[in-house]
C-alpha cells in the first residue's frame, strides 16, 4: 500500500493529551495528491509512484508538463515527486488523501532547511572564537590556523570553515502522527519538521519503525 504524501508546512502549535500534557506538533497541509504516473519494473526498471501536488495555472507549466498530466485528465500541478513502492495499489489518475495515515503511525518527513547564506565558523559549527585581549582587535570570530604540521603540509578535505549554511535536504525520522483531519487535509506530527512555513515537505512511511 502506498503511504506517501506531498504537503506544505503550516507551522507549529501544541495540543493536550488526556492527562493534560502539552504536546508540540507541526501542522502539515498534506494533499490531496494526484497519481500522475505509476512506474513498473518491466517498463522503467524500478517500482515507484509519482504524485502531483499544488494546483496551479496552466500558463505556469510547460507544454510537456501539461501533456504529461492531461494523459489522465489531471489538473495542472506545481510539484511532482516520486515515492518508492514495491506493490503500489493505485492507478494513474487516482487521488491520495490524508486517509492513508492514521494516528499513531510513524513517518519520515523530508524538507529543505532554511538557507542562512554565507556563515562563519562560529555560527556554522559553534567555534568559540579567539581571545578578546592581548592585541586581538579583529580576530574574535576568525577560524585561526588551518594548516597541519610541516610533515603533512596541506589542509585535509572536510575542514570546518566558513561557507554556505543551510538550504539542504533534511529528513526528520520516525515522527509520530498525533492528528489527522481529513476534512481540512491536515496532519499533525509530534516534533519539528525541517524548512520554513509554507515549505514543501514529503511524508513517507518510517523506515525505522
Amino acid at each position: 500500500m502506498l503511504k506517501g504524501l506531498i504537503g506544505k508546512k503550516i507551522g507549529m502549535t501544541q495540543i493536550f493529551n488526556d492527562i493534560g500534557e502539552a504536546i508540540p506538533i507541526t501542522l502539515i497541509e498534506a494533499g490531496p495528491c494526484y497519481v500522475t504516473q505509476v512506474r513498473t519494473i518491466d517498463k522503467d526498471g524500478y517500482s515507484a509512484v509519482q504524485l502531483g501536488f499544488g494546483e496551479s495555472k496552466p500558463r505556469r507549466l510547460t507544454g510537456g508538463q501539461l501533456g504529461h498530466l492531461q494523459r489522465n485528465n489531471l489538473p495542472p500541478v506545481r510539484f511532482l515527486r516520486e515515492f518508492q513502492a514495491k506493490k503500489p495499489d493505485v492507478n494513474e489518475g487516482d487521488q491520495v488523501t490524508v486517509d492513508v495515515f492514521e494516528v499513531g503511525d510513524h513517518v519520515d518527513v523530508v524538507g529543505r532547511s532554511k538557507g542562512r547564506g554565507f556563515a562563519g565558523a562560529v555560527k556554522r559549527y559553534g567555534f568559540r572564537g579567539g581571545p578578546k585581549t592581548h592585541g586581538q582587535s579583529d580576530r574574535h570570530r576568525a577560524v585561526g590556523s588551518i594548516g597541519a604540521t610541516s610533515g603533512t603540509g596541506r589542509v585535509f578535505p572536510g575542514k570546518r570553515m566558513p561557507g554556505h549554511m543551510g538550504n539542504q535536504r533534511i529528513t526528520a525520522q520516525n515522527l509520530k502522527i498525533v492528528l489527522v483531519d481529513a476534512e481540512r487535509n491536515l496532519i499533525g506530527v509530534r516534533g519539528a519538521v525541517p524548512g520554513p512555513k509554507g515549505g514543501l515537505v514529503l511524508i513517507k512511511e518510517s523506515r525505522k519503525q
